[in-house]
């Protein structure tokens, strides 16, 4: 803000700088005062009217802020205060389109200002015109022939070629156009900067012209690609390949690991390379060198020959280098698979294995470089091998018969980096439960001692001994998760908890124990784990998943509103942001960067837990507020939400969810598959399409409140309701397509592995017995309208259809209560079982519930008119005998059995509050030998946790029930 005053000083300035000052310390009341002293004496003065409305903004009044803003931009202002602070007002109100028509005004009263041109660019740079961007940068250009104007006129032209839909109309007109104009300050030798080549090579790599694109990075112009390490390098080995030039290819990478003999992507550019040349069966020429890039390797004799080379070269370096090692174990896999008897040239891979153990097994990288040749190991040498390996770490027992320790942090690393191989490959899976928990004695044993390393560590530092806890964990999941013993599930949160006490910045202690609480159903520690992780912006996106799928899960409705707006933050500014970074990008000529930023932000704006999260807090909104704080149809009005509108991107939608961010030592076939990736996307994109199926059904009640016009009246057609209707009925057809999606998709009876994806509600959206009594309810919204449109004479039938509705509806919604009984935390001979799915039917309940009285209000609007319609008449005509339609009996004594119902409710709830509060866990004697007094401390420590997370989850879903039963006693049909 204090940037807009400028540095020169002018009488204006000053009167402004008052307001300036309230406004940069976020005194807005103060500002508007000023700002008002300010215009009774200078009425002209605009850009302290603009300054007013920046506060009246700030402070919730958007409207009176739009109009002062519109006053001032009607006068086209052309002062430099006027129009930032009206830019700035603009980009508050999220109109960035109105500061275009702002300087396309300045613009025309000052034509040869090249600031307003400037800012005319990037305000169309804000909103995406590139046609309009292009126009203006030529403009630009021609006022200030300056190259970096020049240029933003070519990126626009590429902009409109990716945002083109037709991709021969960008192939044959912008790109072309966008090369000719290159072209021509090529020809003229008016390229001066790095970037200006970059958009030339960008330009022909998109126009698939390869040839023309190497020759201009290996030619004069080349040599301005500096700002990056081997920059022509990586440009000339990209185009090589797409031209299919492998001797090239080969030779280049060659003389590039003699440079630098760690580089592993060269060499597997030069593995590549080399077997595309064994293909096609290449040999160097008579004469001359082999390549434009000198000798070219064609024999895996030359590759066996090569690598050696660079092995004995690494014995002489003054670092240690992993790259030649690892590249002997590719040489070795690739020929094996190929069938090639070359390999055992190169060595036994258990034995160059160990080797590399012996070199780098104390650093934390050892355990992931192995991971990717284990399958070279014959599966019957597993357990030599581990022991081969375990045989070198120097281990000694602290006391005699003790277990052998190690004595500094590297045998640690060692030792570590043998356990994590032992469980990937399958030693621990294969155990029987006693194995299993000794070995979880033996690994907490060695993390405990392990700390001893770590004394001197900051709070910020982890522990070297870490992972010990982490794969004693991952053996208690296999027992819990596999053998569904619940005694395992507290034991992993006690060592997570206390291996959090050591660790407090251990994100995976974090986002285990977040995984492991949400399995029990407990959401309230959640909440505290997941805001200490203090994800940064796109993780809101890639891990907000581990949080939001169970935010309004468990009934904690506050916490879960927070949430989902907490991620829903991140989603709004994704817009505004990345346009400052395109801009940013086209000042500082980052012109590659720029196709990126659009695309990422077309990745967020199409991403699936974006959609998510956006359904669920509308439906969290209506839940908490509509018909309690406000009506029905003030808050789908607020929401500006519309049964018509369907925002979500079905098509394109995006899943950007990070799943293998929990760490994993599992064999192949326990981990995540690109199967269980497939599935899990399909099943959360069938959930999301029923929940917000639901909501536009929702959305689509008080529309239908106005009464209608007999059938086939002409008002009718008018007024609207009739295309709400069928709207209604259109979305209740989409429903059960997806329903019945939902229930194909649930019979494939899918398990993802243990750390894989979270399966959605879905499943329990269907046993609870919600699916059916929500879709029974939107089919009665459909019959309340046709007696509406009938009239109460001439629907004996529809009548009848209502009344056996409702009764079949109050017996759904007593089964669907049913389903909630039973307690959620059972103390059984000094051990706990919990029951998250008596939480989650519970939940649903309290939805349905309040979709019930959405229901009810729509078929009050209609059905008291056409009471309070026979009560005239009977007084008209003074006949007490007039019978009053049955669909008023029906729906009194649907009425009474739902206050009934949610009495009955909100009882069973005090109870299961009562029962929680009456437990002393604290007490409770947890009688396992196995664990040791400071376990026993942290396994009450989580049992505490998980009760105080039922305790409030089901105290909000009463006080929600209380205020439903408060609002149907007010509905007297």
């Amino acid at each position: 803000m204090a940037a807009a005053r400028g540095h020169v000083q002018d009488p204006n300035d000053r009167r402004l700088r008052p307001i300036y000052d309230y406004l940069d310390n976020g005194n807005n009341k103060m500002a508007i005062q000023q700002a008002d002293k300010l215009l009774k004496k200078h009425k002209d003065l605009h850009c302290a009217k603009v300054l007013k409305a920046i506060g009246l903004q700030r402070t919730g009044k958007q409207d009176e802020a739009f109009i002062l803003a519109q006053e001032v931009a009607a006068l086209e202002p052309t002062d430099d205060n006027s129009l930032q602070a009206l830019t700035i007002l603009y980009r508050e109100m999220h109109r960035p389109e109105l500061v275009t028509k702002l300087y396309e005004a300045a613009v025309k009263k000052v034509p040869n200002s090249e600031e307003y041109h400037s800012h005319l660019f990037m305000a169309y740079a804000r909103v995406g015109e590139y046609k309009k961007m292009q126009q203006a940068g030529m403009a630009l250009y021609k006022i200030v022939p300056k190259n970096p104007y020049y240029f933003w006129s070519v990126m626009s032209l590429i902009m409109q070629s990716i945002s083109a839909q037709d991709e021969k109309l960008s192939k044959t007109m912008f790109l072309p156009l966008a090369e000719r104009m290159v072209e021509k300050m090529v020809k003229e030798d008016k390229i001066e900067a790095e970037a200006e080549v970059e958009l030339y090579y960008m330009i022909l790599e998109r126009l698939e012209k390869y040839q023309e694109a190497l020759d201009v990075v290996r030619g004069k112009l080349g040599e301005k690609l500096t700002s990056e390490l081997q920059s022509r390098e990586n440009k000339c080995m990209e185009m090589y390949k797409k031209l299919g030039n492998w001797p090239e290819c080969n030779a280049l990478s060659r003389q590039l690991l003699l440079k630098n003999p760690d580089d592993w992507q060269f060499y597997i550019i030069y593995f590549d390379s080399l077997f595309q040349l064994i293909d096609t069966a290449w040999s160097p020429p008579a004469e001359g060198e082999h390549s434009l890039e000198g000798e070219v390797h064609h024999s895996t004799e030359q590759a066996v020959a090569f690598v050696e080379q660079r092995i004995i070269h690494e014995a002489n370096s003054v670092r240690p280098l992993r790259g030649p090692y690892l590249a002997q174990l590719e040489l070795i896999r690739r020929l094996r698979h190929r069938g090639c008897s070359e390999e055992h040239k190169l060595g036994d891979p258990e034995e160059l294995l160990f080797q590399y153990f012996k070199r780098f097994g104390d650093k934390p990288c050892c355990f992931t470089d192995i991971k990717v040749f284990v399958d070279l190991l014959p599966p019957t040498q597993y357990t030599k091998f581990i022991n081969q390996l375990l045989g070198i770490i120097p281990l000694s027992p602290l006391t005699e018969g003790a277990i052998a320790l190690p004595a500094s942090p590297k045998a640690l690393q060692q030792h570590l980096c043998v356990v994590q191989l032992t469980r990937l490959l399958g030693l621990y899976h294969a155990m029987e439960k006693p194995q299993k928990l000794a070995a979880v004695r033996d690994l907490m044993l060695r993390y405990r001692h392990g700390l001893d390393f770590g004394k001197s560590c900051l709070k910020t530092e982890l522990q070297f001994s870490d992972y010990y806890c982490l794969l004693a964990v991952h053996l208690l999941l296999d027992i819990w998760l596999e053998a569904g013993e619940e005694p395992a599930a507290w034991r992993c949160l006690a060592l997570l908890e206390e291996g959090l006490t050591h660790s407090p910045s251990n994100a995976q202690f974090k986002l285990l124990l977040i995984r492991i609480y949400c399995i029990l159903g407990a959401f309230e520690p959640v909440v505290e784990l997941y805001s200490s992780l203090d994800a940064k912006h796109i993780q809101h996106d890639t891990i907000g998943y581990l949080l939001t799928r169970y935010a309004a899960a468990f009934g904690h409705y506050a916490a879960a509103s927070q949430s989902c707006n907490f991620a829903l933050r991140f989603f709004h500014s994704n817009q505004k942001d990345t346009s400052e970074y395109i801009i940013q990008a086209y000042k500082y000529g980052a012109f590659e960067k720029i196709p990126e930023f659009i695309a990422f932000r077309n990745r967020l704006n199409s991403s699936l837990h974006f959609a998510q999260v956006r359904t669920e807090r509308m439906l969290l909104d209506l839940l908490l507020e509509a018909n309690i704080s406000t009506s029905l149809e003030e808050s789908i009005k607020s929401m500006s939400l519309s049964p018509e509108d369907d925002d979500i991107p079905w098509n394109d939608l995006q899943d950007n969810r990070d799943l293998t961010v929990l760490f994993n030592w599992d064999p192949k076939d326990r981990c995540i598959s690109e199967d269980n990736r497939r599935l899990s996307l399909e099943e959360e994109t069938i959930w999301l399409r029923i929940r917000s199926l639901t909501l536009r059904l929702i959305s689509g009640l008080p529309a239908l409140s106005h009464k209608a016009q007999p059938r086939n009246s002409e008002k009718n057609a008018e007024n609207g309701v009739s295309s709400k209707i069928d709207t209604v009925r259109a979305l209740l057809r989409q429903l059960d397509a997806a329903v019945n999606s939902g229930k194909r998709f649930l019979e494939q009876k899918i398990q993802y592995p243990v750390l894989g994806p979270p399966p959605s509600r879905m499943a329990r959206y269907f046993s609870s017995g919600s699916c059916q009594c929500q879709t029974s309810l939107f089919n009665l919204v459909s019959e309340i309208h046709d007696l509406d449109t009938n009239g109460l004479e001439d629907s004996t039938a529809i009548q009848e259809r209502i009344g056996n509705s409702l009764t079949s509806l109050l017996e759904q919604l007593t089964d669907q209560f049913n389903k909630c009984k039973g307690d959620l935390l059972e103390v059984r001979e000094n051990s706990v079982k919990t029951h998250p799915n008596v939480l989650e039917n519970l939940v649903f309940f309290v939805e349905t519930v309040s979709i019930v009285l959405w229901v009810c209000g729509y078929s009050d609007t209609i059905l008291r008119p056409c009471r309070s319609s026979l009560q005239k008449k009977k007084k008209k005509k003074k006949e007490s005998n007039i019978a009053m339609p049955p669909v008023f009996a029906s729906f009194q004594e649907y009425l009474s059995g739902l206050q009934t119902l949610i009495s009955n409710g909100i009882d069973h709830i005090k109870g299961l509050e009562i029962t929680l509060t009456a437990l002393k866990l604290e007490e409770l004697s947890i009688e396992d030998d196995l664990l040791l007094q400071e376990e026993k401390k942290f396994t009450k420590t989580a049992l505490g946790k998980v009760q105080s997370s039922y305790q409030h989850a089901v105290q909000e879903m009463g006080e929600l029930l209380k205020k439903r039963l408060d609002t149907i006693k007010h509905l007297k049909v």
